[in-house]
């Protein structure tokens, strides 16, 4: 038996740099725990696997180690393979996940995507955190991660977490963030638990980030980057409970799996 299997960079504009998701197209869904071993063979932050279903497609994603409840850029490296590969004639793809319904669509060049937006509460400050930062933040929050702020990008850029600390917190992984210099703000976003160090772009973290900035910021559009080693960039809209990421896509590689 063989699958078709895509890499792509996602949140990139050319290879090499945004963050790169397999995508593997199914024509039904295979066992759970062979699409944990392909996930873990691919050794990406995210695998993505998709099948027909009666509103568009059915979407689940897979870290090296576990299934996740949400990923934003193996979403959209899905939405790539599915548009710009496969050739999916409509201009917007409806996802069933187990985050709800997911819509992504055409915007030019880009691919926006519609999500579930995840804002964040104010929390008690974590010692445990500040130490596995080195830094202590000014503010920290919590949704589905910490949210904690810096003064700066430059501040941002030098941190270098204790991973075995972060993976002793409860919530799934840290963002940190920081006002941007040539964005509304910047990212960094850190999951050992789910076998990610650091993740090169986040668009789940997004979810978050978004309505925190809208807020601290009096505004809904807002232009951002995530400042890991490969970056990439992130048009950012609040409307309402739902977030409006958009990014484009390259596709770097086509293999086949052999089972």
């Amino acid at each position: 038996m063989k699958l078709k299997q895509y890499q792509v960079d996602a949140f990139a504009t050319r290879p090499f740099e945004g963050n790169p998701a397999a995508v593997c197209p199914l024509d039904s869904w295979l066992d759970d725990e062979l699409l944990q071993a392909i996930a873990e063979e691919n050794n990406l932050s995210e695998t993505a696997f998709f099948v027909p279903a009666e509103k568009g497609f059915k979407l689940r994603w897979f870290t090296p180690v576990r299934e996740l409840d949400l990923c934003g850029h193996a979403t959209l490296a899905a939405a790539h393979v599915i548009f710009d590969i496969i050739g999916y004639s409509r201009q917007r793809i409806t996802f069933e996940t187990r985050s709800g319904d997911l819509f992504v669509q055409k915007r030019g060049e880009l691919l926006e995507m519609d999500f579930p937006a995840s804002p964040p509460l104010p929390c008690g400050f974590s010692e445990i955190l500040a130490e596995a930062l080195g830094k202590r933040p000014l503010e920290v929050w919590a949704s589905d991660d910490y949210l904690a702020l810096f003064d700066s990008e430059a501040t941002l850029r030098a941190i270098t977490p204790d991973y075995a600390m972060l993976c002793e917190l409860d919530l799934r992984g840290v963002i940190i963030t920081a006002p941007g210099s040539d964005v509304d703000f910047v990212s960094r976003f850190f999951a050992p638990k789910f076998g990610i160090h650091e993740d090169p772009v986040t668009g789940s973290a997004h979810c978050t980030l978004a309505p925190y900035w809208a807020n601290k910021l009096g505004k809904h559009t807002l232009t951002a980057k995530q400042v890991s080693r490969r970056g990439g960039n992130i048009a950012c809209e609040v409307k309402g409970d739902r977030v409006l990421l958009s990014g484009s896509a390259v596709t770097v590689m086509e293999t086949e799996i052999t089972l």
